[in-house]
């Protein structure tokens, strides 16, 4: 059974999020930055078969060469042309015992994707959208606010409504309401 743990849940530093998928292929969702990353995933396994990158901001890819060094894992991501990315990740991609389909969303940046397992009704949704229905900022280099609310709809129209579980690129994951959550997101990106 497919496990996912917030390994930064409790980081007080400018990082993301940094889910450990365990299971039939043991994953890191983002690498997050300014924290040892490598120690927490010691604590838990043994060993780690790739990072999976939402996409390329600094404070999601900070510690990637850490985890390279550590593990001697690729680095899959949307754009291989990116420093930190090793393989393009395109169509589906393994998590845990679960395969996820990779959604290209940008808006918040050009590389930005989600991960959604149809299977288990769980989505990896990056810095799209947030708990409470917020959404990811647009005011970076690549930000751009019309192809932001372009991928939540595209988004809330790949996810099924009774989506069990959102993991957000920053704050807490949503297990309730799931669905609601990104459809607030996109009203609130239309209203900016």
């Amino acid at each position: 059974m497919t496990d996912i743990e917030n390994l930064a849940a409790d980081v007080q530093a400018f990082t993301s999020n940094v889910f450990l998928v365990t299971g039939d292929r043991t994953v890191l969702v983002d690498a997050g930055a300014n924290f040892d990353v490598v120690a927490r995933i010691e604590s838990r396994i043994d060993t780690l078969d790739a990072v999976v990158l939402t996409h390329t901001h600094p404070d999601h890819v900070g510690n990637v060469d850490s985890v390279h060094t550590a593990f001697g894992v690729e680095t899959w991501g949307f754009d291989p042309d990116q420093p930190s990315v090793d393989r393009e990740l395109d169509g589906t991609v393994r998590l845990g015992d679960d395969d996820f389909t990779v959604l290209h969303t940008p808006g918040h940046k050009d590389d930005h994707v989600c991960l959604y397992a149809p299977s288990t009704r769980v989505c990896f949704a990056g810095d799209l959208v947030f708990a409470g229905g917020s959404f990811g900022r647009t005011d970076l280099e690549e930000g751009d606010r019309r192809t932001l609310v372009q991928s939540i709809d595209r988004l809330r129209e790949t996810i099924d409504p009774d989506l069990a579980a959102l993991h957000t690129g920053h704050g807490p994951s949503v297990t309730t309401d799931a669905y609601a959550t990104v459809e607030r997101a996109g009203q609130a990106a239309r209203m900016g």
